[in-house]
């Protein structure tokens, strides 16, 4: 079985957020599979997808105050300025970051870890909504 389709996420503050939910409700599908992947790549530039820890937020508030302390914005040395201060500094956090994650399926749910959960990393001050293809391959 193969399913590829695109998810719309609603715009988010700077930061890091918790997008699991949104993704297994997307797909039910995902729910008939005993063994597969799903592959997910955000469509954009200047936001990222990671995984990482489900449960505690100040981990997600820790993380948004590292990447900024290490890539802050409105450095002089940065040309791509024209979108805002925030604008290169977001491509920069995207490409450490990444902006793909493929997950292992078992048993009808994804094969995370206890403490696992997808993140969105929006690097914008105002990145606006954010597309998502999912790639569901499995049987």
């Amino acid at each position: 079985m193969w399913k590829q389709d695109t998810l719309e996420l609603q715009p988010r503050k700077r930061g890091f957020h918790l997008i699991t939910s949104e993704v297994i409700d997307f797909l039910p599908e995902l729910r008939k599979l005993k063994v597969g992947l799903l592959h997910l790549q955000l469509l954009h530039t200047s936001a990222s997808l990671t995984l990482n820890e489900n449960a505690d937020p100040d981990v997600r508030h820790d993380m948004e105050a590292f990447i900024n302390d290490r890539i802050p914005g409105n450095l002089p040395y940065f040309r791509h300025t024209l979108e805002g201060d925030d604008d290169m500094p977001a491509h920069i956090k995207a490409s450490f970051l990444g902006t793909e994650l493929t997950l292992a399926v078992r048993n009808g749910g994804l094969a995370t870890g206890t403490w696992q959960g997808i993140w969105l990393g929006e690097h914008r001050d105002h990145g606006g909504s954010r597309r998502l293809m999912l790639t569901l391959n499995g049987e």
